[in-house]
């Protein structure tokens, strides 16, 4: 048997800044940047380091005029929390193409009545996007990325129903909104806007300029995104600017709020283990019994799987994987240990519904490790009857879900191929081994992108 990797791009996502890294400098576009997701999401860090700075945000906005924002707030806070439930009560799910074009011109109706001026929908050959201006007249341009899209949501998983958008109590936490799309993103978007309508409602200038853009297919890999922003008067718009902002869920169970300064790149693949490819093992589903005389591609594939990792499951050992992840820096080190003395470890495992981190590390050490570790999650396993009760069959298929994330220097291609190399040197390995009886062909677990 030949090798049969097929890599179909179906999802997937490549890397920007991890969280914790910052570069305090203006991040400029040119027509090549646009046209890559990747390259244009690496502003985000720039941005969250201009948006902190000290010295900036306080002459925009002193203290002593923070009241007449904070009232704003106040006195809209209904509106706000109605404004979001709206939102979420229209679905946008682009892996099953529902609702698109409705959550498209709903989030464009939004932005104009935050404030922007201009607000064009941005045809693709996928869900449209969105570009939008907001003019301040002021000295600083700043970009703007948002996604309108969400999530699959199987309501059996939801204490209440994901598009319902309700109001329920928490134990711990009071009166929350629950919903699809609450924390991610919808939620964090609709607070920006919310500040846009307080900021305006006291009467306040905006410190900088928005070129605001949007897409419908962030959850699907962004196959689309470079269209939107690779359009002439797009990408014109986002060279005037010094950075990019994504407004992201920052605020912790006990109200801090921390800025990420960037994100983990992701590469989401299907590993697929069938008899019909392999050439050994059932082409169909089959009566138990015959596992006697008959390979099965469940094991087949588990077999695969835990050559990924080291034995604990903690560590990716695909060779050439992570050889450019770059390290972190002493100021990258400095920031993590200020963040480790400032949030409560405490919050943390309570909010994850954790006890202890991997190697029993330190609370410093396991944000060192969120911050600059790339790896390799199975996000699923799915193969024969997973329904109640149990059903003797030898399945002919069997299906994981992995995703591995990326840090900085690190490419999605590159992340890739060290994948299928590693297979087809375990499959290689295997033949050669003259005592080996298990005739295991790591050919026949393809990846599907």
């Amino acid at each position: 048997m030949g090798n049969e990797f097929e890599f179909e791009r179906k999802q997937g996502g490549s890397c920007g800044q991890e969280k914790g890294r910052t570069k305090q400098r203006a991040v400029t576009f040119n027509d090549k940047a646009v046209a890559d997701r990747r390259i244009f999401l690496q502003g985000a860090a720039a941005s969250a380091a201009a948006l902190a700075w000290p010295d900036w945000t306080r002459a925009a906005v002193p203290a002593d005029e923070m009241d007449g924002i904070r009232a704003e707030i106040e006195k809209r806070h209904d509106e706000a929390v109605q404004r979001l439930q709206h939102w979420i009560q229209q679905p946008s799910i682009a892996a099953e193409n529902r609702g698109m074009n409705e959550g498209c011109d709903l989030t464009m109706h939004m932005l104009r009545d935050a404030g922007f001026g201009q607000v064009r929908k941005v045809p693709t050959d996928g869900q449209p996007g969105i570009f939008a201006i907001l003019d301040a007249g002021a000295p600083r341009t700043v970009g703007l990325y948002f996604m309108y899209d969400v999530k699959q949501a199987d309501p059996a998983e939801w204490t209440s129903p994901p598009f319902d958008a309700a109001l329920v109590d928490k134990p711990g936490l009071g009166k929350v909104l629950v919903g699809r799309g609450a924390v991610n993103q919808k939620g964090p978007e609709a607070t920006f806007l919310a500040a846009l309508h307080a900021m305006r409602g006291a009467g306040k200038k905006l410190p900088v300029n928005f070129v605001f853009v949007a897409e419908g297919e962030e959850e699907i890999g962004s196959p689309h995104f470079p269209q939107v922003v690779g359009k002439p008067e797009v990408a014109a718009a986002l060279k005037k600017c010094t950075s990019v902002f994504m407004p992201y869920a920052a605020q912790g169970l006990g109200g801090e709020v921390t800025m990420t300064l960037g994100a983990k790149g992701v590469v989401e693949l299907e590993l697929v283990s069938s008899g019909a490819r392999w050439g050994r093992g059932p082409k169909k589903d089959l009566h138990s019994s015959n596992k006697a005389r008959v390979d099965s591609p469940a094991w087949h594939l588990v077999e695969a799987l835990v050559t990924l990792v080291s034995p604990d499951g903690n560590d990716p050992v695909i060779e050439g994987f992570a050889a450019k992840a770059r390290p972190l820096s002493d100021t990258d080190k400095k920031m993590i240990a200020e963040a480790a003395r400032r949030l409560s470890e405490a919050d943390a495992r309570k909010q994850m519904g954790v006890d202890r981190w991997i190697h029993d590390v330190s609370w410093q050490e396991s944000l060192e490790m969120l911050c600059s570790r790339p790896t390799v999650n199975i996000e699923g396993l799915v193969g024969g009857y997973t329904g109640p009760g149990g059903k003797t069959i030898l399945p002919g298929r069997a299906v994981a879900k992995i995703d591995m994330r990326l840090v900085p220097d690190m490419t999605a291609t590159e992340a890739l191929a060290a994948l299928k190399a590693h297979l087809a040197k375990k499959e290689r390995r295997l033949r050669s081994d003259q005592h080996t009886r298990r005739f295991l062909d790591y050919s026949s677990v393809h990846c599907r992108i």
